[in-house]
Formats: C-alpha cells, sequence, structure tokens
C-alpha cells in the first residue's frame, strides 16, 4: 500500500523565454495539464496548482484542478510551497511532492519514490533524488547539479562544479571517468514535511546558495539532512525553449496517438 502525499505545482506565467510556459499548448492539453495527469498517475491523493497569475489560476479551475494564488514575492520555490500548505491547513507530518510546472515528462514513479523516501526515515525533513551520470562532459557542465552522498545516503553537498574532484586522474587523463567513485546528478524534486517548511521559512539565506545559486545549499548551511534516492536515471528535461516545446510535443503527441490505437494495422 503506497503512502499518502500531496503533490504542489508553482506555476509561474513569468518566463523570459517562453512566456505564459504553463498554459502553452502540447498534444492538445495546456502543458499545466499534462504535469498534473504525471501527478495522478504517482497516486497523489491530493494535487494543488500553485500560481502567482490569474490567467493560469482561471485556465486550471476551468479543466477541474484544484489551484490557489500566492504572493509574487517569494525569494524560492520552497517558500512557495510552504504559503501553500498553510493556505491549505496541511498539518505538520503531512508529505508534499514539489513538482514543477514545466516537467510534463517526469516519470510518475519518480514523483511516488520522492514521497517514499522521505516517508520511510525520521532523520530528514526533506527527500530529493539523483541519477547515475554516464557522460563524462555532464561532469563538469555547470548546468548539471552534482551531489556528493555520506554512507547511508545523505547529501554532504550539492555543486555546479564536479564533485568530488578526482584529482589524480583528472590531471593525467583529463575529462574522463577514473571508475572510483559514481557521479550523481541531482534531480530537482523534492519531497517535504510541512513540519520542516516553517522551519525552512524562518532561516536566513546562506552565503553558499548565492554563490552556487542553488537554494538547497540553505538547508546544509543551517545544519539539516538531505536525504537523496538515487534513481535508474535522469529523467526527460522540462520545458525551458521552443525547441523543448517540439520535443516534448514528439514524445506526447506519440503517446496519445498510440493510446488511441492509431497508426496501427486494422
Amino acid at each position: 500500500m503506497s503512502i499518502p502525499f500531496k503533490v504542489v505545482i508553482p506555476a509561474r506565467y513569468g518566463s523570459t523565454r517562453l512566456p505564459g510556459k504553463p498554459l502553452l499548448t502540447i498534444a492538445g492539453k495546456p502543458m499545466i495539464a499534462h504535469v498534473c495527469e504525471r501527478a495522478r498517475e504517482a497516486d497523489a491523493e491530493e494535487i494543488v496548482v500553485a500560481t502567482d497569475d490569474a490567467r493560469i489560476l482561471d485556465k486550471v479551475l476551468e479543466l477541474g484542478i484544484q489551484a490557489v494564488m500566492t504572493r509574487d514575492d517569494h525569494q524560492s520555490g520552497t517558500e512557495r510551497i510552504a504559503e501553500v500548505a498553510e493556505l491549505c491547513g496541511w498539518s505538520d507530518d503531512t508529505i508534499i511532492v514539489n513538482l514543477q510546472g514545466d516537467e510534463p515528462l517526469i516519470p510518475p514513479d519518480y514523483i511516488r519514490d520522492a514521497a517514499e523516501a522521505l516517508a520511510g526515515q525520521h532523520r530528514a525533513g526533506i527527500a530529493t533524488l539523483a541519477a547515475r551520470i554516464t557522460d563524462p562532459e555532464e561532469v563538469f557542465n555547470p548546468n548539471s547539479v552534482k551531489t556528493v552522498l555520506n554512507k547511508d545516503g545523505y547529501a554532504l553537498y550539492f555543486s555546479r562544479a564536479p564533485i568530488p574532484w578526482d584529482r589524480d586522474h583528472f590531471s593525467r587523463q583529463g575529462r574522463d571517468f577514473s571508475g572510483k567513485i559514481d557521479y550523481l546528478r541531482h534531480i530537482g524534486m523534492y519531497a517535504y514535511r510541512v513540519d520542516f517548511l516553517r522551519r525552512y521559512c524562518g532561516w536566513e539565506a546562506s552565503p553558499l546558495e548565492a554563490v552556487e545559486s542553488l537554494e538547497q545549499l540553505r538547508i546544509l548551511w543551517h545544519g539539516e539532512s538531505i536525504l537523496v534516492n538515487t534513481v535508474a536515471k535522469t529523467p526527460e528535461a522540462g520545458v525551458d525553449t521552443e525547441d523543448d516545446l517540439k520535443r516534448v510535443e514528439k514524445v506526447l503527441g506519440g503517446k496519445m496517438k498510440g493510446e488511441r490505437g492509431l497508426g496501427t494495422p486494422g
């Protein structure tokens, strides 16, 4: 029997590259509708879209999906999730998965994995995901966030830099793996307990998060643990550009045709 959890989907209208991104049509539906479907497929007991724009709110409600308006002055996505928990009156031990509104291809299993990882322990109030890196170039890509773990699977650090730094091997072989250790890419999905969110909102920002532009470093800075569940592979990228939109349209459009039996021999 799966554990109960909520899913909150932050959905902002403002985007430099794709304004109104949550409302863009993919395979006949707004992108936000596809993201909500992934949450349903993960067996979330409640799904809430959190937005700061009336256009997104109206469309989501029109689709029959629960939505709330949140403030537009939050410094991080975690603060926005905390506001939703307060608005909905959820209890301290409620588990919430933060699912980004531009991730229509996220595997539903990963949503559930994050929630179940958090529910399976009591040391951390937050859990996240990572996957093994197989492309050496990704280790050196600052857009790929890396993490290193302790022996129990809790995060020691997150960075845009290559961590750990294989000093001797990299000095001899350059950008190649030594095989001594797995490099892990962080997958930016989080599961929280509500009591953790309340603590988080009382913390000051840390210099580490400002330098790396990684909000999860605030959590480590303040001495809290982050559980990292390792999954099989990094999921398909979300939607940030027009090219991403076309790529996702191709995947989801093909999937919907297959479900209707189109293009199959009669």
